[in-house]
């Protein structure tokens, strides 16, 4: 049975995972979004884990505003 989630977030990013750098209790997945672009984001192990997050697999990237961030 498939569940289908409502999400109010509306920063969405959707990407092909290039890397994942798993460490003790996080872990660094980095998305390809095109244009010559990444991001990355650290989530907990377990969510790795639970999300059986690979490299190749499509994924959506939701970004919630909780910090100031630069661009230069």
């Amino acid at each position: 049975m498939e569940t289908t989630l409502a999400i109010t977030g509306r920063n969405k990013l959707k990407g092909t995972v290039v890397n994942v750098v798993p460490g003790i209790v996080t872990a660094e997945v980095e998305i390809d979004i095109g244009n010559n672009s990444t991001i990355t984001g650290v989530i907990t192990k377990s969510s790795l884990e639970e999300l059986q997050i690979e490299p190749g697999e499509e994924l959506t990237a939701l970004i919630k505003a909780t910090s100031v961030m630069f661009i230069k």
